[in-house]
């Protein structure tokens, strides 16, 4: 008796012990698993679903202004060694390949110094593209390109008035750059705004074939926009764009700053975005 009234005795204080001190270690390596799971969910989303990417030029002015933050869908174009966030030495090509349309906005890897561009698909493989008098030829016929209103961007301490642009006052008190503006339609009717400030060199570009798994594109900012129309060069342009280095397609604008935000002053976080921006989409 009195031995099994000992091990009764003793058996919930040793179950609770055993409770107690598998505890802490229990605790922490599931805390670790959910770290790695949370790792791997995250970095899966940002390399197959969407990523995010921030816009540093006026290149695709009036659409896209220094200062957007956007997300890119990563799954219609493949999935590809630029599709990860992280360099690994993946085999080259893309695993369920798709081909953009024509007046996509792509985000791609520059060909020399692998950095991200943001440019409009203009020609697919196998057209013929030309740019003359500063508007576009493509299989012969000209793309039509109508005057419309002047486009009024906000100046702000990241956006300037570049060439081609003149200040205006908006508003009280306000101030913006006033840009030529027009809209093009391409053959399958999409329909976008540029900016064309008139002549400049880049304005002509003798007509070439776009090559297999190449792509022409574009910025919508059209003199101010190193893109297909110039040999690809590091932080120059891009020439034909191999469509293997394609990252994804601009979806939507999800923050947008003009740049006076300072860290030390949060409300300046606020007063700093442009609101009207957020959820544009692409």
């Amino acid at each position: 008796m009195d031995v099994k009234t000992q091990s009764l005795a003793d058996a919930p204080l040793a179950a609770a012990g055993a409770r107690t001190g598998d505890t802490p270690k229990d605790s922490w390596g599931s805390f670790a698993w959910f770290l790695v799971k949370l790792l791997i969910a995250v970095l899966a989303f940002r390399s197959f679903v969407f990523a995010p990417f921030s816009i540093p030029s006026e290149s695709m002015l009036p659409g896209l202004m220094n200062g957007d933050y956007l997300l890119a869908a990563k799954w219609p174009y493949g999935i590809s060694r630029q599709s990860l966030p992280v360099g690994l030495p993946l085999p080259e090509g893309r695993l369920f390949a798709g081909s953009p349309q024509r007046g996509d906005v792509v985000i791609f890897k520059h060909p020399v110094d692998g950095r991200d561009y943001i440019k409009r698909v203009i020609g697919l493989p196998g057209d013929r593209v030309a740019v003359l008098g500063g508007e576009v030829i493509l299989n012969g016929a000209r793309v039509p390109k109508a005057r419309i209103d002047d486009a009024l961007v906000p100046l702000s301490p990241n956006t300037g008035c570049a060439w081609g642009g003149d200040p205006v006052a908006v508003g009280e008190g306000g101030e913006a750059c006033s840009y030529p503006r027009f809209r093009e339609t391409l053959p399958e009717g999409k329909s976008y705004d540029v900016l064309d400030f008139g002549a400049s060199p880049a304005d002509t570009f003798a007509e070439r074939v776009v090559p297999a798994g190449r792509l022409f594109v574009m910025g919508d900012n059209r003199d101010s926009s190193l893109d297909s129309r110039f040999p690809a060069a590091a932080g120059e342009g891009v020439g034909m764009v191999d469509e293997d280095l394609l990252v994804g397609r601009a979806a939507v604008i999800v923050w947008s700053t003009d740049g006076s935000a300072q860290w030390r002053n949060p409300l300046s976080w606020f007063s700093a975005a442009r609101w009207e921006r957020i959820g544009d989409g692409l």
